[in-house]
């Protein structure tokens, strides 16, 4: 007889619970952002919270120009399809 094909299916389960080990491993010791959150100092929970503030208040900035800006049909026109000045 002929030496078998290469094992497929060996190196496919083989790869499977390498990765299933890892990902097992990485949910047991990797801490949610609740916990992260929970371990801080109260000196760091303060400037996470400001700049979530921050963050918040860039976003709804973002957004309120946005919607002045669909308002206004002439904002929907590109900048080159403007009649040039004399």
């Amino acid at each position: 007889m002929s030496a078998p094909p290469f094992p497929w299916l060996r190196l496919t389960l083989s790869t499977v619970g390498i990765i299933g080990v890892g990902y097992m491993i990485m949910k047991a010791t990797v801490p949610t952002p609740e916990q992260t959150y929970a371990a801080m100092s109260p000196d760091l929970r303060r400037k996470v919270d400001a700049n979530r503030a921050a963050r918040l208040a860039r976003e709804t900035a973002t957004k309120a120009q946005e919607n002045a800006q669909s308002i206004d049909p002439d904002s929907q026109k590109p900048i080159w399809a403007d009649k040039p000045r004399p």
